[in-house]
């Protein structure tokens, strides 16, 4: 039999009647998350921790939240929003990222929109250990993040190397928004963004470490790849 594919208003109804407790609604979100054709590249990687996550996130509620608070019941409200952000996540295939605004590297929390995509580089670790062994870490001065989008890359070099000042340029103006956003939410103060096309735009000087996760998505890939990445802006 295949696996369905749509959450029909009736089952969003009983949900929002019968469901009480924050533990109820991801019990249910990992039910129709897995009777759902769903694909998992934004955060989490299985349908569980998709639901822990949306359902979390959608209460401002951290990961380690006590135990005993997850049997608390939720109001009216909250339970509306939660069971309108299951719908959206698998009738629209809309990311979890883009359903609660939060997104997470390299430890730290990220507002996203659908003006980037959603942070999920391996570079994560290599600016954790001060991309050593190949750059000494006390001689860097000057860093340079292109195709920056949501500035994830450029705020999280600049806390690892509190010591440099952080560029970090894009073509998209909407994506320096995003970045100018994160820095400001992360109180980074030796970072900035430019909009430039590669180097074009920027001053000219010399970069200890250049860093960059680019558009790496042929045309001919489109066609192939999961709904979910076709909601992130087709120029990153």
């Amino acid at each position: 039999m295949m696996s369905k594919m749509t959450i029909e208003n009736e089952s969003l109804k009983q949900a929002n009647e019968h469901l009480e407790t924050i533990y109820d609604f991801i019990r249910w979100a990992f039910s129709q998350f897995n009777n759902s054709a769903l694909f998992y590249g934004h955060g989490t990687d299985n349908a569980w921790d998709e639901a822990v996550a949306l359902v979390l996130q959608s209460l401002n509620l951290p990961f380690d939240s006590p135990e005993a608070l997850l049997n608390a019941r939720l109001i009216p409200i909250e339970k509306k929003l939660i069971t309108q952000r299951i719908e959206a996540r698998i009738n629209q295939r809309i990311p979890l990222a883009y359903l609660t605004n939060k997104a997470y590297f390299c430890g730290q929390e990220y507002f996203i929109d659908e003006r980037v995509l959603v942070p999920r580089s391996p570079i994560a670790e290599l600016i954790e250990a001060h991309f050593e062994p190949w750059i000494n870490y006390g001689s860097v001065q000057n860093i340079l993040d292109l195709c920056t989008g949501s500035g994830c890359i450029a705020i999280a070099c600049a806390e690892y190397f509190p010591e440099a000042l952080v560029d970090g340029s894009d073509i998209s103006a909407k994506a320096i928004q995003v970045a100018e956003i994160n820095r400001e939410k992360l109180q980074q103060e030796n970072v900035a963004f430019y909009q430039s096309d590669l180097f074009k735009d920027l001053d000219k000087k010399q970069y200890d470490i250049i860093v960059s996760n680019p558009p790496y998505v042929d045309e001919e890939d489109f066609d192939e790849i999961p709904k979910e990445f076709l909601a992130e802006p087709k120029l990153g």
